[in-house]
């Protein structure tokens, strides 16, 4: 499971930070007014149809022809909207030892600007629907909506109307590959590791040498019908003000029900190995169901297109660009 007590090294980090996290929560300058904040109209539509485009190409864990659509379409639109777009081929092997060939895909807007901010998702379905109530289904693809689409057509459409309407800072997207691929419940054991490859990957290997930004925002299962959003444990101790700086903008746009000000358990995720490996303070803006493990048909075969709601995209994207056009 991907929600997790991290592993002692983790903790250790995050012991380490405390000091710098503790600081900048004392010290943190008065925000903007991100109620007046101007940002360009997010079409709730627009991220639903690309969600429903990436899921006509059927399931899309590394090899199949599902995959390589949707990598090509996600590259295909981004160049449209973006300056630069750079698509990072790599190896990597499952918990199976299974070699899988992935695919980051890396869209810049202002590639020059030196202040820039992170956005990040996974684009690849689960090969295993391990978490199914049918056990017969444990062993096949999902759809992969909320769990994978629903995160890069919150990112596609932002990307669309932001063009149109640019920051004044410089935005990476960032679709990250192989995330969904960790070890299956079935295994009868676990393995850290063996999820989020291709941010492992980017991390190590980021697209451009030195690369930095001045923080980043992931985005994970962001459709659920019934969004709750919480303060992630790794997100607070690697990035706690980034954390407070977009919940309180959505506190001041009315979407404090949704951005509950509740601090959650650890999760691992890709915005670990960003803020391990690179040092990019980031947050999981990650679905935090109260009754269940993320939503209900999470790593089930019923994360189909049922299972997002386009307004709960929009509600992501709107408070994340308050945030980003709030930036001086």
């Amino acid at each position: 499971m991907k929600r997790i007590a991290i592993i002692a090294a983790c903790l250790l980090l995050l012991a380490g930070c405390k000091h710098k996290v503790d600081n900048q929560s004392t010290q943190q300058p008065k925000g903007p007014d991100y109620s007046k904040v101007v940002i360009p109209e997010f079409n709730a539509d627009s991220a639903f149809q690309y969600a429903a485009d990436q899921l006509a190409f059927g399931v899309r864990y590394p090899g199949s022809k599902g995959h390589e659509a949707c990598a090509k379409y996600i590259a295909d639109n981004m160049s449209r909207w973006c300056d630069t777009v750079i698509v990072q081929k790599f190896s990597a092997r499952l918990w199976n030892d299974e070699k899988v060939n992935g695919k980051n895909i890396i869209a810049s807007l202002h590639p020059d600007c030196e202040k820039r901010i992170l956005l990040a998702a996974h684009w690849d379905s689960r090969k295993w629907a391990d978490h199914d109530i049918d056990t017969n289904n444990w062993r096949k693809p999902l759809p992969g909506a909320n769990d994978g689409a629903s995160g890069v057509a919150v990112m596609m459409e932002m990307a669309r109307v932001m063009s149109a309407m640019p920051p004044n800072v410089g935005i990476d997207f960032v679709f990250f590959d192989v995330e969904d691929q960790g070890i299956p419940e079935w295994a009868g054991r676990y393995e850290d590791n063996t999820w989020c490859l291709g941010s492992q990957h980017w991390a190590k290997n980021p697209h451009k040498l030195f690369y930095t930004a001045q923080y980043g925002i992931l985005y994970d299962m962001v459709g659920c019908p019934k969004p709750r959003f919480t303060k992630e444990e790794v997100s607070m101790g690697f990035a706690q003000g980034v954390m407070n700086k977009v919940w309180n903008a959505a506190a001041a746009i009315g979407y404090g029900n949704i951005f509950v000000d509740e601090l959650s358990s650890a999760i691992l995720d890709d915005h670990l190995y960003v803020n391990q490996i690179l040092r990019i303070p980031t947050i999981d803006i990650v679905q935090n169901s109260r009754e269940c493990s993320f939503y209900p048909h999470w790593h089930t075969m019923n994360d189909n297109l049922d299972a997002i709601d386009r307004n709960t995209m929009k509600t992501v994207a709107t408070v994340s660009m308050k945030v980003i056009y709030g930036e001086n």
